[in-house]
């Protein structure tokens, strides 16, 4: 009896070339982490907003928490540290970036010979999960998220509550005031000077940390190389909204660490003005993201990074260029013009506020439906992301809104930030077919429905 193989479906992705490169500074730096107490350097785990450029000027080395969960779900080597986490007593419904990166605190102290750890079989992704440096120090900034404020806390009991901990505390911008906006109202403006000055808070503390003062003008030097960074970046979305899109969301997901952890430097300017202008060589040469663009559609929800290739093929399957999302438009630097260079805390604190998960429903319906006009896009991908209540929150108001005021449709399915068990793919690719068959349905049909009526 012939046995039938079935072919592989056709990739009709395309993804950008340059991320190759971000992908070589990324293991660079990690590497560089991992060898920094062998170079006499001390070491700060943090969460939350991008605190780098702090800590870049106090000549320290830095490791992001989610950063490193996301790496090692990304390279599906999460498992070791999420079963000594487990074992450690952390529940699986805890954010998984969480329970990965308190994983990882209770194997660097074990260190990495694993027999009394109880996990075992995977003795090589161990060692990595191990191979974080242990901190001197601990910083947590994390705005709109109770699990995050409570994460470097649970670090800090984990190793016997004996190093330093700094906690910056990050108003909710609820928006709900008469004057209150996007940037704008009296809100804002408190919440702002709030969290500056609790960034000039924590250089008092660096300072006692490192025995040296601060080196302000290093500062300013990071960050002015950060906010061309930035820039070169938004000019990079803003291309995307061309048809067919010469790049995808996935391209920008794949481009999240540089903009987040990696030092300010010329290296990072050249990166992002690389990646403006692949994208800007496809549009002058007709080259898309997508083999026959079909549709266009928003994708809401912290990424699954056990399934970045994986979600960039499928969507591509079907004809899809995912374009915009909450975790792109709205997060990293997003806002480029209000860091003032020549000082740049106020801007700092202002950009730490905006993280995608501290607004109010107001201000995410605003910013939603903007990015949905903009890049002219059929529909909206809800990840309902399992362990993070945070992002999933507001979900169904957002799409409710986009079906009141724009008229188009969305899906939901569950997933996570960096544990694949809690993904089902019959779930997501039923809905997904349902949705565009519906989209088709639409066009046939031409004009919005009745009573529909474009955001003002």
């Amino acid at each position: 009896m012939l046995e039938t193989i079935e072919k592989p479906a056709e990739d009709k992705s395309n993804r950008l070339g340059i991320t190759r490169v971000g992908g070589r500074l990324i293991s660079e730096y990690w590497e560089d982490l991992f060898t920094a107490r062998e170079r006499g350097k001390k070491i700060v785990w943090y969460n939350g907003g991008a605190l780098n450029p702090m800590f870049q000027a106090a000549g320290l080395a830095w490791c992001h928490g989610e950063a490193f969960a996301a790496r090692l779900a990304a390279q599906r080597v999460e498992g070791p540290a999420q079963l000594a986490g487990a074992e450690y007593g952390y529940n699986a419904e805890l954010c998984s970036y969480s329970r990965t990166h308190l994983g990882c605190s209770v194997l660097t102290l074990q260190g990495t010979e694993g027999d009394q750890t109880g996990v075992v079989g995977a003795h090589d992704q161990e060692v990595l999960a191990a191979k974080l440096p242990a901190p001197d120090f601990f910083v947590n900034n994390y705005a709109g998220c109770s699990t995050g404020q409570q994460w470097d806390g649970i670090s800090y009991r984990v190793f016997g509550k004996k190093l330093p901990i700094f906690n910056i505390s990050h108003p909710f911008l609820w928006g709900n005031r008469p004057d209150a906006g996007y940037l704008r109202g009296e809100e804002w403006e408190d919440a702002s000077k709030f969290v500056a000055e609790q960034l000039r808070n924590l250089i008092e503390f660096l300072e006692q940390q490192t025995g040296r003062p601060f080196d302000h003008d290093a500062l300013c030097e990071s960050m002015t190389h950060i906010k061309r960074a930035a820039e070169l970046r938004r000019e990079g979305l803003a291309l995307c909204k061309a048809k067919p899109a010469p790049a995808t969301f996935w391209d920008w997901i794949a481009s999240v660490a540089p903009i987040n952890f990696l030092p300010g430097n010329q290296e990072l300017v050249d990166y992002f003005a690389a990646v403006r202008d692949e994208i800007s060589d496809r549009i002058d040469n007709g080259v898309s993201a997508v083999k026959d663009e079909k549709y266009r559609l928003y994708f809401d929800g912290i990424m699954n990074w056990n399934k970045l290739g994986f979600l960039s093929r499928k969507f591509a399957e079907h004809g899809v260029a995912v374009l915009a999302g909450r975790y792109i438009q709205n997060a990293f630097w997003q806002e480029p013009h209000l860091i003032d260079t020549s000082d740049p805390i106020l801007g700092m604190a202002q950009h730490y506020l905006l993280c995608p998960t501290n607004h109010g429903a107001k201000t995410l319906e605003y910013l939603t439906l903007r990015d949905c006009e903009e890049y002219g896009l059929d529909g909206l991908v809800f990840h309902s992301t399992r362990t993070c209540r945070a992002f999933t929150g507001p979900q169904r108001l957002l799409a409710k809104a986009a079906q009141d005021k724009l008229g188009i449709p969305s899906i939901f399915f569950e997933g996570d930030v960096a544990d694949a068990s809690f993904y089902k793919d019959g779930i997501l690719e039923s809905r997904l077919v349902a949705m565009l068959e519906a989209i088709d349905v639409r066009r046939e049909r031409g004009a919005l429905p009745d009573g529909f009526s474009a955001i003002a």
